[in-house]
């Protein structure tokens, strides 16, 4: 390595923005990682989190957190930044998600359809008692998962809506009526336990 390579390798990445992040990597990986590490540092948590909220169980969001770390890696010299780094990266893990989900989907299928016991199987929980967890998680189990999908990067993500739209292929108006009706099957579900 050469006086200026050794030198502009020296820099704190904590201090870089996303965007400047994304441009060292595309210099440097794969010899260097530092950018690239940052980057995952900075979104880690949330991407568990909007994995682990989406996917129910802290084994499925683990596995898809780690695809989707792979997939920025050798993604990401590719990266155009026609988006913000951060809509592409949930973009990536939503996509992950619907994997995911299909492929515990089917395998659940495929379990009840070998089980031997059909009593056993009618009284299998297919889903987590509300009860069972608390804030948001509480009432994810109430909608559908792309409504479910939208509630997450909204709320767990913090993103706006158009990036939500980005992200799931949508038109921006129905990613804002898919909330609002969302939201608003919440308010009703809740409303009625509320009373009982």
């Amino acid at each position: 390595m050469n006086k200026a390579q050794t030198l502009s390798t020296r820099y704190d990445p904590r201090e870089l923005s996303d965007e400047e992040l994304v441009a060292r990597s595309h210099t440097e990986l794969f010899h260097v990682t530092r950018a690239y590490e940052e980057l995952m540092r900075r979104y880690q948590r949330t991407l568990f989190n909007v994995c682990a909220r989406y996917l129910g169980n802290d084994r499925d969001a683990d596995d898809v957190c780690q695809e989707v770390m792979l997939k920025v890696l050798y993604g990401l010299k590719n990266f155009e930044g026609k988006s913000k780094f951060k809509t592409w990266l949930y973009s990536i893990t939503y996509n992950e998600c619907i994997t995911q989900y299909r492929k515990e989907r089917r395998k659940r299928r495929l379990m009840d359809a070998l089980s031997l016991d059909p009593l056993e199987e009618a009284s299998e929980e297919k889903t987590p008692k509300a009860e069972e967890k608390g804030g948001l998680d509480r009432w994810l189990v109430y909608v559908n998962p792309i409504d479910r999908e939208i509630l997450v990067l909204r709320f767990v993500a913090e993103l706006e809506f158009q990036e939500i739209a980005d992200i799931m292929h949508m038109g921006l108006s129905a990613t804002k009526m898919r909330y609002k009706r969302a939201l608003d099957k919440l308010r009703e579900k809740f409303a009625g336990i509320a009373e009982t």
